[in-house]
């Protein structure tokens, strides 16, 4: 029995791990040729400069008063530059944004697993192509590309992580350090002839990376006071770093100077998805070799309505798909395109003779086929020969090439899974029939057994010390004064937020000691039913107060009471179906053993009912405000691990209600399969508890899982379309293994005691 759980166990674990590894899986390629153009750049440096969190409108549209945010941009666009709207891909996040415009490849999901720190695979960039690479930033960007280039020519300096705070004072602080540190170090070149002979060289890059409107955009939302003034302060830094640029190169104009951004936000500030105002970013390119403004009288190719809506019908706008920055960058500078690159070139940006244009997108071309020509020729070396299907067209789609061979085993891969996964639960339903048909005889042994241990142990009964009622009340109203405090909390932490005042120390001990101790109160409780439920109920409401931000709130009340009603109806259902025991379900203890007296079959209504409550609690706003209460400072695995726990909570309500009406009313999973009782806190109803859900769950919506969880997993778009895709999948996979593991968690949870100290038990005459 052991042991095919645990088969059981490793086939869903192979099941679950395959989609990471037929969807999930680098796209890059390595060993192709770099391309560069022949002909002498138009630019020997070039200064990047990206506006975290900066959305397209927020700098293009003028305010209120028609007056712009940004003077000195808006000049550039007016006269000196061109200008454009750069669309994003989802999921809309730094790391893939900034290494969409810097390596000029759209990355794949599984980087999510290390953080977006560190590289899940090495790729190249226009910093690994560069002479010498300047970075200055935050801790979280910059690394990346140091730790992916080849040699020692790329430089960051970023500030403490801790600086990261949604509670700051004042998040543009972290843009100010940045333009002063660039400044520092160009002075500091004045005075150091080495440093100086660096900076004079060509293919060099300056890199900023402002993350300071994305913090405010987060902490105050992007039409605050906060996130407008921080353009403000973006706009008068860029004009001050030009100016210094310019005079210590001695206006020699051989300077590049690219402003943009890696994503937008949502008006409620947040990002990921693929609504227009996270996927609409500035661009402005100026400097050597960029076309100046460009003055138009007919109407443009664009129908979105952005150019009357931010008064700009008059100036040439060239929008780019946001890893075509990449190539644009390389022509600029004259290093060649990175090599795992899919960016085309926008000719547009370019004021350069046509031979340079022609050569510089030969040498795109070139990049990109090169790519398509290694992908072949790795998947014709591991395919037999008359399984090789070549794909037909080559320059026009070279980039659907790519696609074609990097999924070119997906298929296969899932049809071999799919057929592991018809013989697996196939073998289930068989051992599920085997055990009903030939376990009958020993079953009705252990009911009579259980049937006389019961009767033994009733007549056993000792009498109830007085300790239990005196400690009784304090657990219950200490988890009551607990919910008070826990409510105000919240409330005192926003306030502190708005007034810029950081999160209080106080109210973050009493979150993390909440947390940490809202599965052990409940254990220092009685067991009797209504005392334990009423424990757990509140324990766990406390908690998920601390993360919720709004009516969400009121959520685990309501489903506690529900919960209660619940549980009511079933014991009124035993009594009017004649089925007698207990009488009272207030005198019902958890930790006492079960008087099976009478036989019943268990109706699907009653999990079919508890499904119902636990996909009704999966409807949870994840909001990052919602962890501002145990820590501010970014950090994505503590607040995914927090916010996790939120959506856990009410499935343990449920899962202690289920164990409730099972206990009380004498009920068992087995009961599906005959009508007999048995008692369920052996290791056997686990184990079938897992069978039974299997079968029923999974087996008769076999087709369907063929349909829409496996063959559907995403592996691009939003984080919400590919989290959803692979959660249709998961949830089938690990449906019955949570809930068998959840169902012992709470068992546990229900009917164990921790008693502080020992007392001598006392007998009553």
């Amino acid at each position: 029995m052991i042991m095919f759980f645990l088969v059981g166990l490793l086939v869903h674990v192979i099941f679950f791990i395959s989609i990471f590894d037929i969807y999930f899986t680098s796209p890059l390629v390595h060993g192709m040729a770099p391309q560069v153009s022949p002909l002498p750049p138009p630019a020997s440096r070039l200064l990047l400069v990206v506006a975290d969190g900066l959305r397209a409108d927020s700098l293009y549209k003028p305010d209120a008063n028609g007056s712009t945010r940004a003077p000195y941009l808006r000049s550039v666009m007016e006269e000196t530059g061109s200008w454009g709207v750069s669309h994003t891909r989802v999921p809309t996040e730094s790391r893939p944004g900034h290494v969409a415009l810097i390596a000029g490849f759209y990355e794949d999901v599984s980087a999510v697993a290390k953080g977006w720190k560190e590289n899940p695979v090495e790729f190249d960039s226009v910093f690994n192509e560069s002479r010498h690479t300047w970075c200055w930033g935050s801790p979280d960007i910059l690394p990346m590309f140091a730790k992916g280039a080849s040699g020692d020519h790329v430089y960051t300096y970023t500030y403490p992580a801790e600086r990261e705070d949604f509670a700051s004072t004042d998040a543009s602080r972290l843009d100010t350090w940045v333009f002063d540190e660039v400044k520092s170090f160009l002075q500091s070149a004045r005075e150091n002839s080495s440093l100086m002979s660096s900076l004079q060289k060509d293919q060099n890059v300056f890199f900023l990376h402002l993350l300071g409107i994305d913090t405010n955009g987060h902490a105050h939302r992007p039409m605050s006071q906060e996130y407008l003034e921080n353009i403000r302060l973006v706009d008068s830094g860029v004009k001050e770093l030009v100016s210094m640029v310019e005079d210590i190169f001695d206006n020699d104009g051989r300077t590049a100077y690219v402003f943009t951004s890696d994503h937008g936000m949502t008006n409620w500030g947040s990002h990921g998805a693929g609504h227009p105002s996270e996927t609409l970013t500035p661009l402005l390119v100026w400097g050597a070799g960029v076309h100046t403004a460009q003055r138009v009288t007919e109407p443009q190719k664009y129908s979105d309505g952005y150019l009357q809506e931010w008064q700009l019908e008059g100036l040439r706008r060239v929008d780019v798909n946001q890893a075509d920055i990449a190539p644009l960058m390389s022509s600029l500078i004259g290093v060649p395109i990175p090599l795992n690159s899919v960016g085309v070139l926008p000719l547009q940006y370019l004021n350069n003779s046509d031979q340079f244009k022609a050569e510089s997108m030969y040498s795109n071309a070139i990049q990109i086929l090169e790519q398509f020509k290694v992908k072949m020729a790795q998947k014709k070396e591991t395919t037999l020969s008359f399984l090789f299907t070549p794909y037909q067209s080559l320059m026009d789609h070279a980039l659907e090439g790519l696609s074609y061979y990097h999924t070119y085993d997906r298929f296969f891969l899932g049809c071999s899974v799919v057929l592991g996964f018809t013989g697996w639960t196939s073998y289930v339903v068989l051992v599920i029939l085997k055990t009903h048909v030939s376990g009958k005889t020993l079953w009705w042994i252990g009911v009579g057994a259980t049937l006389l241990i019961g009767m033994f142990l009733i007549i056993q009964r000792s009498p109830v010390t007085y300790y239990i009622y005196c400690l009784l009340p304090v657990p219950v109203w200490y988890s009551m004064l607990h919910v008070a405090v826990c409510a105000y909390v919240p409330t005192s932490t926003h306030s502190s937020l708005q007034l810029k005042q950081g999160l209080p120390l106080l109210n973050q001990i009493i979150s993390w000691t909440t947390l940490g101790s809202s599965l052990f109160v409940p254990l220092l409780s009685s067991t009797r039913l209504f005392h334990r439920l009423l424990s757990i109920f509140l324990s766990l409401t406390a908690t998920y107060l601390l993360l919720s931000t709004g009516s969400e709130a009121l959520f685990p009340p309501v489903l506690s009471w529900l919960m209660f009603v619940w549980i009511n109806i079933e014991q009124e259902a035993m009594l009017s179906q004649g089925i007698s025991g207990r009488q009272e379900l207030s005198t019902f203890d958890f930790s006492e053993n079960i008087d099976i007296t009478k036989i019943r079959q268990l109706k699907l209504d009653d999990i079919r009912r508890s499904y119902f409550f636990v996909s009704f609690s999966l409807v949870t706003l994840f909001d990052p405000a919602s962890v501002y209460c145990f820590l501010t400072v970014f950090n994505p695995f503590i607040m995914g691990g927090l916010m996790m726990w939120k959506v856990i909570i009410p499935f343990i309500i449920v899962m202690c209600t289920f164990e409730t009406i099972q206990v009380s009313t004498q009920l068992s999973s087995r009961s599906l399969w005959e009508a007999v009782e048995m008692s369920p806190y052996s290791p056997t109803h686990y184990f079938y508890h897992y069978l039974v859900l299997l079968s029923f769950s999974l087996y008769p919506s076999f087709l369907h899982f063929l349909q829409h969880f496996f063959f559907l997993v995403q592996d691009y778009g939003s984080w919400l379309d590919i989290g959803t895709s692979i959660s249709h999948y998961v949830i089938v996979m690990s449906m019955t293994i949570f809930l068998m593991l959840l169902s012992l968690m709470t068992h546990i949870l229900t009917s164990r005691r921790v008693s502080l100290w020992r007392t001598r038990k006392m007998h009553f005459p």
